[in-house]
Order: C-alpha cells, then structure tokens, then sequence
C-alpha cells in the first residue's frame, strides 16, 4: 500500500508543479498583453482626445444667419475639420443656464451672447503648429468676430501625450524583460526537481536529444496552453472595457488584437522553449557531484 499511496503522492505532486507553472506563465503573458494591448491602443486614445477638443468660432452680431450656415458649410469641406456644429443666440443662454443653474436673462435687457460655430479638428490637425494657421485662417472670414480655444489646455495634451506614450513603451519593454526572466526562472525551478533524473538518463547512455526531447515538448504545450488562457483573459478583458467605453475607444481593432496575441503567443512559446532547453542542458554538462550544490 504505501508504494501506491507514495506513487501517487509524486503524481500529484509533479501535477501540481505543472499546474503551478503554467499559472505563472499566464499571469505573466496576461499582465504583458495588457501593457502591449495600451500601446497599440494609445494611438486610439490620442486621437480621441484631440478630436473632442471644442474651438469656438466666434460671430459678428450684425451676420445674417444665411451667411453663418455658408460659412459652417465652408469649414465641413475643409480637409482638417471633424465636424462642426451651428450655436445661435438662444442655444448659447440655454447652455449658459444650465451650467449656471439659473437665467442670466432675466437680469439683462437682451441676450449679450453671440453666435459662434463650434469646431472639432481632425487628430492630424489638433496639434499647435497646425491650430494656429487654421486660426489665421478662419479669422480671415468677415462675419468672423474671433476664433476661442484653450491653448494652454492644447498643449498640455500635445505634451503629455507624446510623454504618456513614451513611458507606455518603456513598460511594456521593461515588463518583457521581466517576464523573460520570471518565466525563465519558473522552469528552470521545474527542471531542477529533475535534475537527478536526466543525470541517471545521461550515464546510462541516452543521448542529449532524448533526454531533452520530454522536457522542452511539456514546456512546449505549457506555453502553448498559458499563452491561450492569458488570450482568454485578455478577450474577457477587452469586452468589458468596450462595453464601458462605447464608442470612446475601439479595442476590437482587428490589427490590435491580432498583434497582442501575436505578441502573447509568441513570448509564450519561444522563452519555454529556450529556458527549458537551456536549463536542461545545464544539468547535462554538470558532474554528478555537482548536482547536489
């Protein structure tokens, strides 16, 4: 009886060991998913926030509204401008009641506040260089009386945004690394466990492939299978987050996704195969008595 309960006893031990490691292989591949997937994914974002950058088109009093819708006709042709919507007068109170949270009219004689068409740039175009020619260039336009956007807030996101995106990649760079040497780490511990078997394997006159062969086929199928279950998880992930984000963000970027996968399996299935075959051949180089050390 006790050879059978200590034959089972290793099983499942040596279960459990696999199970352990391919578990550490996924959160590893998922957590370096997630940071390749907010790479790809920046550019997205970028363009979303240049694009919702409200700029005020200011009009002249004395404009006949004939000549605005012209003007707002003129400007949806232009190639750098997104869209573009016509405020007049009574539209700019109502909105000026409601983030004051009373009437402003009620005070005065005549509604002080002019018309103005609101224009959102394309993300190619929202950047200061190009927003002040386009200033200079709808300012042009006789019924124009200024042109109003918050240049500070510009370019803090111009700035940061490049930044943003700089330190994106540093993580994502930095978190390969690590999950190189985490997953390296991880099978080199599996392999040590068996460190005595592939020295009995190798004095008994198996060859360096054959012994080999078992160890870098199972790290083989655990990446394989880490690599899938961390995809899973990132898919999981990607359909939550669409649906809080609507139409914000597209994260079911077909060239998004498909290269975050790209990035999962491959990472997956190369570092296994290399750590577990280097490791492997490490203990096949050593003496016998160093294999107690």
């Amino acid at each position: 009886m006790k050879p059978k309960k200590q034959k089972k006893s290793n099983w499942i031990r040596i279960v459990n060991s696999y199970i352990t490691t391919t578990f550490s292989i996924t959160l590893l591949l998922f957590l370096l998913g997630i940071i390749s997937l907010l790479y790809l994914s920046s550019s997205q974002i970028n363009n979303y926030v240049k694009e919702n950058i409200s700029f005020s088109v200011f009009i002249k009093e004395d404009a006949k509204e004939v000549d605005i819708l012209k003007l707002q006709k003129m400007l949806d042709a232009k190639p750098y401008v997104k869209s573009t919507c016509y405020i007049t007068k009574d539209m700019a109170a109502e909105q000026m009641k409601k983030d004051l949270g009373e009437s402003f009219l009620e005070l005065l004689s005549e509604n002080p506040l002019p018309p103005s068409i609101e224009v959102k740039y394309k993300a190619d175009y929202a950047v200061p260089d190009s927003i002040k020619k386009i200033e200079k260039e709808i300012s042009q336009y006789p019924i124009v009386e200024e042109m109003y956007y918050q240049k500070d807030l510009v370019y803090i996101i111009y700035k940061n945004i490049n930044t943003i995106s700089f330190f994106v990649l540093l993580i994502s760079l930095f978190l390969l690394v690590v999950a190189v040497a985490l997953i390296n780490n991880t099978i080199r511990l599996l392999i040590y466990s068996k460190r005595f078997l592939i020295k009995t394997m190798q004095l008994v006159g198996a060859t360096k492939s054959f012994i080999r062969a078992p160890y870098v086929a199972k790290s083989l199928y655990q990446g394989i299978i880490a690599s899938f279950i961390a995809m899973a998880l990132i898919t999981a992930v990607v359909y939550f987050l669409q649906l809080q984000l609507g139409d914000m963000i597209n994260l079911y970027d077909i060239r998004v996704l498909g290269i975050t996968y790209l990035v999962i399996l491959f990472t997956g299935i190369i570092i296994c195969l290399l750590s577990s075959f280097f490791a492997v051949n490490r203990y096949l180089r050593l003496r016998t008595a160093d294999l107690y050390f």
